[in-house]
């Protein structure tokens, strides 16, 4: 009988990353951070400004059809909550429907403003800006429906 011939394996020694492979990938990702998040953090007031822009349209189609079904705006005093709940101040719309589900908060997290005779037209829906003062400039400055 012939003795088999096993070969022994040695231990294969760890695979992984060597101390230069992990240096060189995390300059990498430095240069490519210094690089991108600049870029980035500069475009938050733009998409906020883009968001109140775009909120502030949609109101605005829903106030025109409020008027379109019921002959006039919100009052005053109804405000843009007549687009969500039936007002039951005068003038009580005969049509009323639900023109929005809720009422968007503006993206600094306030109300929009809403101006019924307007400054700039008939109704004005507006927002403060990032600070919630009148006026301003930048981020700060107002973002209304005239725009």
């Amino acid at each position: 009988m012939q003795a088999l011939n096993i070969p022994v394996k040695s231990p294969d020694r760890q695979r992984g990353f060597t101390l230069i492979e992990l240096m060189v990938v995390l300059v990498i990702m430095g240069v490519l951070a210094a690089l991108i998040v600049p870029n980035i953090i500069g475009r938050t007031d733009e998409a906020r400004v883009t968001a109140a822009k775009t909120d502030i349209g949609t109101i605005m189609q829903a106030l025109k059809l409020y008027k379109l079904d019921n002959g006039f705006y919100p009052t005053q005093q109804q405000g843009l909550q007549a687009l969500v709940v039936k007002p039951d101040t005068p003038p009580v719309p005969g049509n009323w429907k639900p023109y929005l589900d809720k009422l968007p908060a503006d993206p600094w997290g306030r109300s929009y403003q809403y101006l019924n005779p307007g400054i700039k037209g008939p109704v004005d829906v507006f927002s403060y800006g990032a600070d919630g003062k009148p006026g301003g400039e930048g981020s700060n400055a107002d973002i209304g429906s005239w725009q």
